[in-house]
This record gives structure tokens, C-alpha cells and sequence, in this order.
């Protein structure tokens, strides 16, 4: 299993199998992820076909990453804050704050009072922080 989705469902009703196999039906839709840019033209940056790409993520075995915290975010309307672990420093410069997108049909408003998950990135592996 994939340490991201690992992570990710320890903030919501799902295990990680299913929270993957979510993600990447809603990637399959090819909503927005941010401003105007789509899930397939996200995916397709790699150079990777977008069928392709989320063929791949549903193996168990494929690593998440920033493409499927995003999905996650519009998903469960949630911020999700990354911080950067890896060289030992914790500061609000080492994070990424990834938060939902209005135009994700999600019914979100970005108004305040929305629930967060916090996580850390070592570089190569990810952790809920609870």
C-alpha cells in the first residue's frame, strides 16, 4: 500500500484501498483540480496518457502524490497540509497547504470552519500527524 493513501484515510471513514480506488474514479471524471486546470491535463505533464495514469495509481503498489492529495482536498472538502520533513526542519516555510477548489462540484464555498488533515513528507515516505 501506498504510505499517501495510508495517511489520507486515517481522516476519513475509508481504508486506504478504498480512498485509492475513490481518487481515482474521480480523476477518471476529469474535474477541475485547480483553477482551470483539469485532472487528465494534470496527469498528462508526466507525459503519461490519463487513462494510463490512473490505470497505474489503482495498483496498490503506485505512490500518490500531489495530483491525488488535490483530488482528496475537492473529494471530502478538505484542507490537507503538508509539511516537509525531510531535512529535519519544521517550519511553515517546509509546508504545502493544498486546499479544496470551488469549481470541484463538491458543494464547497471555501468558507472557514472546513475540517484538515495535517501530514508529513520525508522525501519519500508520508505520515499522518494525529
Amino acid at each position: 500500500m501506498s504510505c499517501l493513501f495510508d495517511s489520507l484515510s486515517r481522516f476519513v471513514g475509508d481504508d486506504s484501498f478504498t480512498l485509492r480506488q475513490k481518487i481515482c474514479d474521480y480523476l477518471a471524471t476529469n474535474p477541475m483540480l485547480f483553477g482551470d486546470v483539469t485532472a487528465a491535463s494534470a496527469m498528462e505533464w508526466d507525459g503519461v496518457p490519463a487513462n494510463d495514469y490512473i490505470q497505474r495509481m489503482r495498483s496498490t503498489s503506485t505512490w500518490g502524490g500531489a495530483i491525488e492529495i488535490k483530488a482528496f482536498c475537492n473529494l471530502y472538502n478538505m484542507n490537507v497540509i503538508v509539511e516537509n520533513i525531510r531535512d529535519n526542519r519544521r517550519n511553515d516555510n517546509n509546508t504545502i497547504d493544498f486546499t479544496p477548489e470551488p469549481e470541484a462540484g463538491n458543494g464547497n464555498d471555501n468558507s472557514g470552519g472546513r475540517r484538515g488533515a495535517r501530514i508529513t513528507w520525508s522525501g519519500g515516505h508520508y505520515e499522518p500527524v494525529l
